[in-house]
C-alpha cells in the first residue's frame, strides 16, 4: 500500500510534499510568463497589431487619407482580379520564383557537398568568398549590377571582345533581359547564403555514411542524390520555404536594377505594392489588399512545401 509524505509547513500543519512541488513548479511557470510578458506584448504591439491595422485598411476605399468603408467590403480584393498591372506582377513574380529559386538551391547544395570535403584545401577562403555576397548592401549591389549591365558596361565589352554579339544588348531596356539580370543578380547574392544551411546541415551528418557509400562503389553523383540529399531533407525544405518567402516579397531589386521597366514587366508585387501605397496619389486601401494577397500566396506555398517535404517514409 502506497504512502504519501508528509511534511510540516510554517503553521505546524503536516500537508502532502506532493501537492508542495505542485505549487512551487505552478509559481516558477508563473515567474516565467512574468518574464516573457514584456517581450510578449512588444511582439503584439509591433507585429500582429499592423497586420490587424492592414487588414481593415483594406476592406476601404480611397484616395490618400480621406478612406471610407468599402461597398461590398470585399471590393480591393475582388479589383486584384481585374487589374492587369496587378496580374502582371504576379506572373513576372513567379517567373522569377520558378526559375532563380530552384537554379540556387541546387548550386547551393552543390557547392556545400564539394566544400564539406575533408581533402579540400582553403575551404575557409572559398566558404567566406562565396558568402561574402549576401554581406553586401542591397542597394550596392543594385547599382554595381546596372553600371556592369549598362549598353557601355564590361559585360557588353567582354562580349564583343569574344565576337559573341556585334553590337551592345540595352539589357535593362528588355523585358526578358532585365528579368534575366535581376535572377542574376539574386542567384549571385543569395546562392552563398543557403550554402552555408547546407554545410550545417552536412556537419551534422555522420561522415561514415559517406565513406560506406563509396565502399559499397557509389560515384559522387549517387552519393550526392542518394544519400547526401536524403540526409538534408529538412534543410532543403526549410531553406526553400526562406527562398520563396523572400522572392514573392521581392522589392530592392525590382527598384533599384530596373526601376520596374520596361513598361513595368519586371515590376515585382512588393514594388507595385510600394508603388500603389506611396506614388502617385497613393491608394493605401487598395496597398493593403495587395499586401494580404501576398501574404496569403506566401502562406499557402509555404503550407504545401511542408505537406510534401514532411512526408515519412
Amino acid at each position: 500500500m502506497s504512502t504519501i509524505d508528509l511534511t510540516p509547513d510554517q503553521a505546524g500543519v503536516r500537508t502532502p510534499a506532493r501537492h508542495r512541488g505542485t505549487g512551487l513548479e505552478k509559481k516558477r511557470s508563473l515567474t516565467g510568463w512574468i518574464f516573457l510578458l514584456p517581450a510578449a506584448l512588444l511582439i503584439c504591439w509591433m507585429n500582429f497589431y499592423p497586420m490587424i491595422q492592414a487588414f481593415l485598411l483594406s476592406l476601404q476605399s480611397g484616395k490618400g487619407a480621406k478612406l471610407t468603408w468599402a461597398h461590398p467590403a470585399w471590393y480591393n480584393y475582388a479589383r486584384l482580379f481585374k487589374d492587369p498591372q496587378f496580374l502582371q506582377t504576379l506572373k513576372t513574380t513567379f517567373i522569377y520564383l520558378v526559375i532563380q529559386v530552384p537554379i540556387m538551391l541546387i548550386l547551393a547544395l552543390i557547392l556545400a557537398t564539394l566544400l564539406n570535403s575533408k581533402t579540400l584545401r582553403f575551404k575557409g577562403l572559398f566558404r567566406t568568398a562565396i558568402f561574402l555576397p549576401c554581406a553586401v548592401s542591397l542597394v550596392s549591389y543594385s547599382f554595381v549590377f546596372r553600371t556592369l549591365f549598362s549598353t557601355d558596361g564590361p559585360v557588353n565589352d567582354a562580349l564583343m571582345g569574344l565576337h559573341l554579339i556585334s553590337s551592345p544588348v540595352n539589357w535593362l531596356a528588355n523585358a526578358g533581359t532585365a528579368r534575366f539580370v535581376i535572377i542574376l543578380g539574386l542567384l549571385w547574392r543569395w546562392t552563398g547564403y543557403n550554402m552555408v544551411f547546407y554545410l550545417a546541415g552536412l556537419q551534422n551528418i555522420d561522415y561514415s555514411t559517406f565513406e560506406a557509400a563509396r565502399i559499397d562503389g557509389a560515384g559522387p553523383v549517387k552519393t550526392f542524390i542518394y544519400v547526401t540529399i536524403p540526409q538534408l531533407k529538412p534543410m532543403i525544405l526549410l531553406t526553400a520555404i526562406m527562398s520563396t518567402n523572400g522572392t514573392l516579397q521581392l522589392f530592392d531589386e525590382s527598384w533599384n536594377l530596373t526601376q520596374g521597366g520596361p513598361a513595368n514587366m519586371s515590376m515585382s508585387m512588393s514594388h507595385y505594392l510600394y508603388q500603389l501605397s506611396f506614388q502617385n496619389n497613393p491608394n493605401i486601401g487598395y496597398g493593403s489588399a495587395v499586401s494580404y494577397a501576398i501574404l496569403i500566396m506566401v502562406a499557402i506555398l509555404a503550407l504545401i512545401q511542408m505537406r510534401v517535404g514532411d512526408r515519412r517514409d
